[in-house]
């Protein structure tokens, strides 16, 4: 089945405060977007940086790191932060055909959280994949916005 190119998009990384986790990776030259954005549906936070300059020739963004803070401790990254600390929190890929691929996964006996894709940061397209199906990692797909 194709589903269109898969690309790792960002290494999502929870965080009590956006600030102070922020610092390294400022020091290790990873370029901060130009602001936060808060996702109510999701309780969180993020603040991207890219590990290079985004390529205006082509319309896929270089990898990124996206640091997540709650909005409250009763959010998905709270309950994270309470359980583990912080860390990283999620491995997302961007994907050309969503929900094609959630009903191939689906199919094939992959266990999903979310069967239909729902509203992530930029507006995208996400559904996250159960870690019990992928060795223990928290694995987001991302819709490609191109």
């Amino acid at each position: 089945m194709d589903f269109g190119s898969i690309h790792i998009d960002h290494i999502g990384i929870a965080t009590s405060d956006l600030e102070s986790a922020s610092h390294f990776w400022k020091l290790l030259g990873l370029i901060q977007g130009s602001e936060d954005e808060t996702v109510i549906e999701q309780g969180v936070t993020t603040r991207f940086f890219s590990t290079s300059q985004p390529d205006k020739s082509v319309e896929e963004h270089p990898p990124m790191v996206e640091l997540l803070q709650p909005t409250s401790a009763e959010t998905p990254i709270g309950n994270f932060l309470t359980k583990r600390g912080p860390g990283i929190q999620q491995l997302c890929f961007r994907v050309e055909k969503l929900q094609q691929l959630i009903d191939y996964l689906l199919d094939n006996g992959i266990q999903m959280i979310d069967a239909e894709p729902k509203l992530g940061a930029g507006g995208s397209q996400i559904a996250f994949v159960h870690p019990k199906s992928t060795g223990g990692v928290l694995v987001e797909l991302k819709q490609s916005n191109h």
